[in-house]
C-alpha cells in the first residue's frame, strides 16, 4: 500500500499530511491559508494522489512556517509511501500552460534533493498570499521529499496563473514519476540497486 500519514508539530505550526499515491486525486485540505489551500488541492487532483492536509500555524506572524512546514510533511509522507521506490518511473516532465503563463517541470525522485527555480511571480501578494511562498513551498517538498525538481517559468504575467500552472506542472511530472512502469515494476529504477 503506497500510503503514508505524517505529522509534525513545531513552537510554530502544528500539521497532519495524509496521501495515497494510487488515488485518484481526492483532496481535502484545510490549511488556513486559502489560496495555499487552492494550489494544494490543484497538486493533488492533477497528480491523482489522494491527499488530507490539517494544518494550524502562527498566522498572527504570517503564512510563512505554515507554508513552509507543510511542503516538510508533504515531502516526508512522498518519501515513506515511496518506500524503496520498486518499480516506479523515477522522471518525468511536463510543459503546462494556464492562459498568459506557462511553466516546465521537471524532476527526478531520486533520494538527491535539489531545487532549480526560475521563477518570477511580478507581484508580492496573490490576494493575503505571499508569492514569494510558493518557491519556500517547493524548496521544502524537494528537501524532504527527496527530490531533484528543476521548475522554469517560459512565460507568464499574471502571478495567480504562474503559481497554479507551477503547481499543476509538478503535479503532473509527480503524478507520471510515481506510476509504477509495467516494464520494471519488479526493479528499482537505478543502475545502483537503491535510490
Amino acid at each position: 500500500m503506497r500510503k503514508a500519514e505524517v505529522s509534525r508539530k513545531t513552537a510554530e505550526t502544528e500539521i497532519t499530511v495524509q496521501i495515497d499515491l494510487d488515488g485518484t486525486g481526492i483532496y481535502d485540505n484545510q490549511t488556513g491559508v486559502g489560496f495555499f489551500d487552492h494550489m494544494l488541492d490543484q497538486l493533488s487532483r492533477h497528480s491523482l494522489i489522494d491527499m488530507t492536509v490539517r494544518a494550524k500555524g502562527d498566522y498572527h506572524i504570517d503564512d510563512h512556517h505554515t507554508v513552509e512546514d507543510v511542503g516538510i510533511a508533504l515531502g516526508q509522507a512522498l518519501t515513506q509511501a515511496l518506500g524503496d521506490k520498486r518499480g516506479i518511473r523515477r522522471y518525468a516532465a511536463c510543459h503546462l500552460p494556464m492562459d498568459d503563463a506557462q511553466v516546465r517541470a521537471a524532476l527526478d525522485l531520486s533520494a538527491r534533493p535539489y531545487l532549480i527555480w526560475n521563477v518570477e511571480l511580478p507581484t508580492h501578494k496573490i490576494g493575503t498570499f505571499d508569492t514569494e511562498l510558493v518557491r519556500e513551498f517547493f524548496q521544502a517538498l524537494a528537501t524532504h521529499g527527496g527530490i531533484t525538481l528543476h521548475i522554469d517559468q517560459i512565460h507568464g504575467f499574471n502571478s495567480h496563473h504562474i503559481a497554479e500552472a507551477t503547481f499543476k506542472a509538478v503535479a503532473r511530472a509527480l503524478r507520471e514519476a510515481v506510476e509504477t512502469d509495467p516494464r520494471k515494476a519488479d526493479a528499482v529504477p537505478s543502475t545502483k540497486g537503491a535510490l
